[in-house]
């Protein structure tokens, strides 16, 4: 049996370096970090004050009474969600809403509205939470929000795997596409996690930077957290063909693993199996590869065993293969991390180019790939993979290629 083929025909995104996929994308080309001083939320006597926050959303074309049952990381994956739609030209009142689904991932819950609700109940002595604060902070809020607001009947649910989300979402969604319980699925990951409570978890575990985000670079010491969502519409490629939809690249190939080992620390054995996995579903040899869109957190464990895992999977090849991680960008949006670099890879196969790693300062002699160093690269791109590992020990890969 001929296994489906999975093509992208949108996308949308927000998040520190633009409101738009295309605004996202002009950012990620021109080196630009969207990380300073966090000034939407309070951080109180907070030692960490950098992240990558989005300043103002975009005039908010969505039903108000549809928005009061949002925290916002639901109203940023519904967001990217419409520009995702639209750019696919997907007529969803036209088609069958039962074949088309959502999966959204997100790295940890609705942070925005558990923190308003413990402060007002704990600290503010009020004598009950907000009606929806059950369903806004749930982690499969996102997904039912973005069926609802679209209309979309068919399979619709969130996974979390902390960083790993967004790329075990597109997993997900091709599982649906490849056993024939959808046409087209709506995959990504939404997380809006810059407030005190989450800010000040990852401060005690102290892997934030204190300036900045430097991936790769000897001098860099620590990783920063961002906010943002990013979506695509996957759709089997005999469903595009057959609407005459705009095709961006081929989904080609998934690969998922555990380390099984520690909840914190990573291994070399768990992303080398993810990628190796990956490749196979792709039916991609390491050669046919040209970009990495690297996890590349800024942390001096991740980024030294990332290299080395890129070295055993690629071997020779990786001193061919230019690789960057766009969290020196956006920063560490957490679920939503995925769904932003499948925009730099898409995008880089699109335009043969490939995107910076930026804030780099100083080689690490156990981070000898070519990382792209603050400067774009124009190169082809006819194939491009990208990492997620997370806590726990989750590591999930996508694989894209031109069509």
């Amino acid at each position: 049996m001929t296994r489906k083929r999975i093509v992208i025909t949108g996308i949308g995104g927000l998040c520190s370096l633009g409101v738009s996929a295309p605004e996202i994308w002009a950012s990620m080309r021109a080196g630009r970090s969207g990380i300073g001083e966090i000034t939407n939320a309070p951080l109180y006597e907070l030692k960490v004050r950098i992240g990558a926050e989005i300043k103002s959303l975009p005039e908010n074309v969505l039903d108000r009474k549809r928005t009061v049952t949002m925290d916002r990381f639901s109203l940023l994956a519904a967001l990217a969600a419409g520009e995702a739609i639209r750019n696919a030209r997907l007529d969803v009142a036209e088609a069958d809403g039962s074949r088309i689904g959502a999966v959204v991932g997100t790295g940890i819950y609705g942070a925005d509205t558990a923190e308003v609700n413990y402060r007002a109940v704990l600290l503010e002595g009020r004598s009950r939470a907000e009606i929806f604060t059950v369903p806004k902070i749930m982690p499969g809020a996102p997904a039912g929000q973005v069926s609802m607001v679209y209309g979309l009947r068919g399979p619709v649910f969130g996974v979390t795997s902390a960083c790993a989300s967004s790329n075990h979402a597109f997993a997900s969604a091709v599982d649906q596409l490849r056993l024939g319980r959808a046409d087209v699925m709506i995959a990504g990951g939404t997380d809006a996690p810059l407030v005190y409570g989450v800010l000040k978890g990852w401060e005690a575990l102290r892997a934030l930077a204190r300036e900045t985000c430097r991936p790769f670079s000897a001098d860099r010491d620590g990783l920063v957290i961002g906010e943002g969502a990013g979506m695509a519409i996957l759709e089997t490629w005999d469903h595009a063909m057959a609407r005459g939809a705009p095709i961006l690249a081929e989904l080609s190939g998934v690969g998922m693993s555990g380390d099984a080992t520690d909840i914190v620390a990573p291994t070399v054995e768990g992303p080398v199996f993810a990628m190796r996995a990956c490749l196979a579903d792709a039916g991609l040899a390491p050669e046919e590869i040209d970009y990495i869109n690297a996890h590349g957190t800024g942390t001096k464990a991740n980024d030294q065993i990332e290299t080395a895992a890129i070295r055993r999977v690629f071997g020779s090849h990786a001193d061919r293969l230019s690789v960057s991680s766009t969290k020196s960008m956006h920063a560490h949006c957490m679920g939503a991390s995925g769904a932003l670099e499948m925009i730099a890879c898409v995008m880089a196969i699109r335009d043969g180019v490939v995107p910076p790693t930026a804030n780099y300062r100083e080689r690490d002699a156990d981070c000898d790939l070519d990382v792209t160093p603050n400067v774009a690269k124009v190169r082809p791109v006819r194939a491009a993979i990208s990492n997620g590992f997370a806590f726990g020990g989750t590591n999930a890969v996508v694989a894209f290629r031109a069509v």
